[in-house]
C-alpha cells in the first residue's frame, strides 16, 4: 500500500514530450470532484455500467478517460424542502451503492485517501459523495451525521437557493435586499463545525460572498470549491473573485474548475438566449416529458448539436481558467470539477469524461510540470480529502 500512496503522491515521468499523451494521462490519477449523473439516473432510468448514448457519464466511458476517482453529486432542487429533500438525497445515494453492487469488478465506494489508494491499485473507480445543497440536511445537525455515515465527503453549504443558515451567491446578488441576514448564522457555523469534526470537507461553490468569508473564519480544515470557475475571466456570481481565490489559497483548500459553458464565456448567454426562445414551444413539450427543465434543455441541446455547437466556447477558454487560477493561486490549489450532467453546454471536444486525456494533453503544451499536472489531475484531492478526513 505504501507504494501506490507514493504514486498518488510523488509520480513522476521523466521526458514527457517524447511520449505518447495518452500514456503520460494514464500515469496520473484523475479525480473528478463534481458529476450530476445520478440526479438524472433518478429521472431517466439510464443504466451507468454501460456506454450510453446521451448524458456525459458512464463507466465505460469513464475508463476510456481514464477517471480514476469520482465525487458523484447528490442534488434536489429547492422544490424539495422539509421533510423530502433529505429522503431524496438519500434515494440517490441509495442509486449509487446499487450501481456499486451491481459492478463490484468496476466501482467501489470509498470514505478516505486509504480507501481510495486501495481502489485505485484494484483498477476500480473510486466513488464518493458530495451533497449538493445544505437544503437537503432540512437545518438538522443530526441529518448530517446521517449523511457522512452513508459516505458524504463534502456538503455544498448551498445550491442557488439560501438556506436559513447560510446565503448563495445567486440570492446575495440578486436578493440581498430582501434577505433577513447575509452569510452563516450562528447555526451555519455550527454546521461547519459539526462537518469539521466528521471529516467532511466544506464546500463553497454556490456560496456567497459574506458565506464564503464567515466559512473562512470558522473552520479548522481547508475547505473546496467544487465547481467554480474565474471571476476575472467570466464575472457571473457563481464564480470566484481573485481575493477568494487567494484567502481559499491561504486556507491550504483547493478550487476545482467548472467545464459548464456560462461560467468559462461571459459571451455564452448572449447566444444561449435566443436560441431558447426560438426553441420555446419545443422546450416545453421536453420539460414535460422529463419532468425536469434542466433535463429539457439537456435533450434540447442534444437535438440541435449542430446549432449549439456554433456557440460553445472552445477548449482553450477551459484551459485558459486553469492556467489563470494556477498562475493567481499555485497548481497545489487548483483541480478538476467538471459539472459533468449537471449542465448542457461545455467546451468543444469535452463532450464527456472520455475527454479528459485533452486536458492533460494541453497543460503538456503549456509546459506544466509532471508534478503540477499531477496535483491538478487528482493529487490535490488527494490532499484535502486526508487534510480533512485524517487519514
Amino acid at each position: 500500500m505504501k507504494n501506490i500512496l507514493y504514486l498518488l503522491f510523488f509520480i513522476t515521468i521523466t521526458t514527457a514530450s517524447a511520449q505518447d499523451t495518452a500514456a503520460i494521462h494514464r500515469h496520473f490519477v484523475l479525480a473528478d470532484t463534481h458529476n450530476d449523473a445520478l440526479s438524472n439516473q433518478i429521472i431517466t432510468g439510464a443504466n451507468l455500467a454501460k456506454r450510453q448514448a446521451e448524458g456525459n457519464f458512464d463507466l465505460v466511458r469513464a475508463k476510456e478517460g481514464g477517471l480514476d476517482v469520482q465525487v458523484f453529486s447528490i442534488w434536489c432542487g429547492p422544490q424539495y424542502g422539509h421533510g423530502s429533500a433529505y429522503a431524496f438525497a438519500n434515494r440517490e445515494i441509495d442509486s449509487l451503492y446499487a450501481l456499486i453492487y451491481r459492478n463490484p469488478d468496476k466501482i467501489q465506494m470509498v470514505y478516505t485517501a486509504h480507501d481510495l489508494a486501495a481502489a485505485v491499485m484494484r483498477k476500480k473507480m473510486a466513488a464518493l459523495v458530495g451533497v449538493e445543497g445544505g437544503h437537503m440536511i432540512e437545518d438538522r445537525l443530526d441529518y448530517i451525521d446521517s449523511l457522512a455515515k452513508r459516505g458524504m465527503r463534502y456538503l455544498t453549504l448551498t445550491w442557488n437557493n439560501s438556506t436559513p443558515w447560510a446565503t448563495s451567491a445567486k440570492e446575495e446578488r440578486f436578493k440581498a435586499d430582501s434577505l433577513p441576514h447575509l452569510g452563516l448564522t450562528d447555526f451555519g457555523k455550527q454546521v461547519v463545525r459539526r462537518l469539521n469534526s466528521l471529516g467532511v470537507m466544506v464546500d463553497v461553490s454556490h456560496v456567497g460572498e459574506h458565506t464564503f468569508y464567515d466559512v473562512l473564519a470558522t473552520t479548522t480544515k481547508p475547505v473546496i470549491a467544487s465547481h467554480s470557475c474565474a471571476y476575472a475571466l467570466c464575472p457571473h456570481q457563481r464564480n470566484l473573485k481573485d481575493d477568494q481565490l487567494k484567502a481559499l489559497a491561504k486556507n491550504n483548500g483547493v478550487v476545482f474548475v467548472n467545464f459548464y459553458s456560462g461560467f468559462l464565456d461571459s459571451t455564452f448567454y448572449s447566444k444561449e438566449n435566443p436560441f431558447l426562445a426560438a426553441h420555446k414551444t419545443e422546450l416545453d413539450s421536453l420539460s414535460k416529458v422529463y419532468h425536469s427543465d434542466d433535463l429539457g434543455i439537456f435533450k434540447l441541446f442534444a437535438i440541435h448539436k449542430t446549432e449549439t455547437d456554433q456557440f460553445r466556447p472552445p477548449l482553450s477558454l477551459l484551459i485558459k481558467h486553469i492556467d489563470y487560477m494556477v498562475k493567481l493561486i499555485g497548481a497545489e490549489h487548483v483541480g478538476i470539477g467538471s459539472d459533468f450532467d449537471g449542465a448542457e453546454s461545455y467546451p468543444l471536444g469535452m463532450d464527456s469524461v472520455a475527454d479528459y486525456p485533452k486536458i492533460t494533453a494541453e497543460l503538456i503544451k503549456l509546459h506544466y510540470s509532471n508534478k503540477d499536472i499531477q496535483n491538478i489531475m487528482g493529487g490535490n484531492f488527494i490532499r484535502v480529502l486526508r487534510a480533512n478526513v485524517g487519514k
